[in-house]
């Protein structure tokens, strides 16, 4: 029953993931009409902020916690680049 349990868990977990890179599209129109760069130092810092208190108010390893959120703003900071080039490549493409 636990390892159902578990394996449910493991899908939703996916899903959640890919429903959050999915939100890069948005996030990186906002971010070229406000002239900000991909990497944005501050959300990050924040995003870390509230995963520090989540670990510690849950008991979960801080470490392991924030290396999992390096790894999803790093698949979301990936996305936001393929999707920057393939606008660019529309934009230039007539051109060439």
């Amino acid at each position: 029953k636990s390892r159902k349990r578990i394996d449910e868990i493991d899908n939703d977990l996916v899903n959640l993931i890919s429903e959050r890179t999915s939100l890069a599209r948005s996030i990186v129109l906002a971010k070229v009409f406000l002239g900000m760069e991909i990497y944005d130092k501050s959300r990050e810092a924040q995003v870390h902020a509230k995963v520090n208190k989540l670990a510690e108010d849950l008991n979960i390893d801080n470490d392991i916690l924030s290396d999992i959120m390096d790894m999803l703003t790093t698949l979301s900071k990936n996305r936001q680049k393929e999707i920057l080039e393939e606008w660019l490549w529309e934009i230039l493409e007539p051109h060439l």
